[in-house]
């Protein structure tokens, strides 16, 4: 099968959809399939198709925005012309786009323009997009409105949408996706995330000068402001002043809230127990988690968080706010613990009951590892698959639909 992928994010973006996207490619081309990638290229100019690894990317003229950091858009004018153009190069069997932002949107159109079968996974709820859109000078409850008016008049393109959780699903439903949207996990690949028996988590604690004997938090992502890494800092000073005064804390990611959050650990007297690694290849992501205690999630916008279910993957303990998705992943007394957020006394309080006790963190990662059993990438590929085999159709061009109302319009005048 000829495997289409668009996506406005790709590699070197560092998110939860540019990294599923690229696993899913990965593993369809593992399979046989001829797997195309158009996104975003790094420049002004478009590049030539060019094989990447075990695919074929198509990388589309972009341009850089203000929001946020590193993020690429293709410019619209002429933008439906390319599409189409690289859909007839390569004359995909189904064409699978990895959001509705602006590249994803125009190749929907131009799959329904000429016919070709198609499909759309989501993977953006409003949380994601309004602090890049905060310039309309909007209300939230209308950068809400706007943003989910926008996503269901670009996924009616589609002839079928995923979401990665029934959560993300049942959101894109109520915001007037036509339905059924249809949960399907992004997927793990559990043979590079799996329990530590090589000494990698040690190896990872003496490359970034952690000690070996200290009780470590961790978390892994973006610096956005979603992700509301300050929670972890300031649960880490009440730990280390109250019931684990040892405790220390590892971040890995880079974003624009880095160089708040180093002040905030100056502020706290955390230099020496708040480490931030910056960002790390994809080779050492594996590493960091065999090296914690416990894995913490305080991103309030995750549509599934494949941070967190890698930390599970590797036999660990989550602590995780009760919003979004985590909930499906961090079950209290089962794998770990939830927290309200905002309320950092209660994150310090959650992280103590699994740090003070090591016996009970075991079981609590020995479920973590089941549950992430459930998500594996080989299951996710079997369930797309078979999709794009019976499930994604074309569509009616978005041509027919303005002719149509042309027509409607013209007739109605002579009446």
């Amino acid at each position: 099968m000829r495997v289409l992928i668009g996506a406005d994010t790709w590699a070197p973006d560092v998110n939860g959809a540019s990294y599923a996207g690229q696993r899913l490619a990965a593993e369809l081309a593992a399979r046989g399939h001829e797997v195309h990638v158009v996104a975003p290229s790094r420049g002004l100019r478009s590049r030539p198709p060019c094989r990447v690894g075990p695919v074929i990317e198509h990388r589309v003229r972009s341009c850089r925005v203000p929001k946020p950091p590193g993020f690429r858009l293709c410019p619209p004018p002429g933008l439906r012309q390319t599409c189409r153009a690289i859909l007839r190069r390569v004359r995909p069997d189904v064409v699978h786009v990895q959001s509705h932002m602006v590249l994803g949107r125009m190749l929907l159109t131009a799959a329904a323009d000429l016919g070709v079968p198609s499909m759309a996974t989501t993977h953006m709820i409003p949380e994601n997009i309004i602090p890049a859109i905060s310039f309309l000078h909007l209300p939230e409850s209308g950068l809400k409105k706007l943003f989910w008016w926008d996503a269901v008049r670009v996924l009616s393109r589609a002839g079928l949408v995923t979401a990665p959780t029934p959560l993300a699903a049942s959101m894109a439903e109520q915001g007037g996706v036509p339905g059924p949207v249809l949960p399907v996990s992004n997927g793990l690949d559990l043979g590079r995330f799996r329990p530590d028996t090589t000494g990698r988590g040690p190896a990872f604690r003496a490359r970034h000068g952690i000690p070996a004997d200290v009780p470590l938090v961790g978390f892994v992502g973006r610096l956005d402001r979603e992700k509301h890494v300050d929670e972890l800092v300031r649960a880490t000073a009440l730990l280390r002043a109250g019931a684990v005064p040892d405790a220390q804390l590892v971040v890995v990611g880079d974003g624009e809230e880095r160089a708040r959050l180093g002040a905030l650990v100056r502020a706290q007297h955390l230099e020496h127990a708040v480490t931030f690694t910056g960002r790390l290849t994809d080779d050492e992501i594996p590493d960091v988690y065999p090296a914690l205690d416990v894995f913490c999630n305080a991103g309030t916008a995750e549509l599934q968080s494949l941070v967190t279910l890698e930390a599970m993957a590797t036999g660990k303990p989550v602590v995780a706010v009760d919003a979004g998705a985590l909930p499906h992943l961090a079950r209290p007394g089962e794998n770990g613990w939830r927290y309200p957020h905002g309320d950092v006394t209660a994150l310090a309080d959650r992280l103590a009951r699994v740090l003070g006790d090591p016996d009970g963190a075991a079981v609590l990662g020995a479920a973590s590892l089941r549950i992430a059993s459930e998500h594996s990438l080989a299951a996710t590929v079997d369930t797309f698959e078979e999709l794009y085999r019976t499930k994604a159709r074309p569509v009616v061009p978005v041509r027919a639909f303005r002719s149509g109302r042309r027509a409607r319009r013209h007739a109605d005048t002579r009446r």
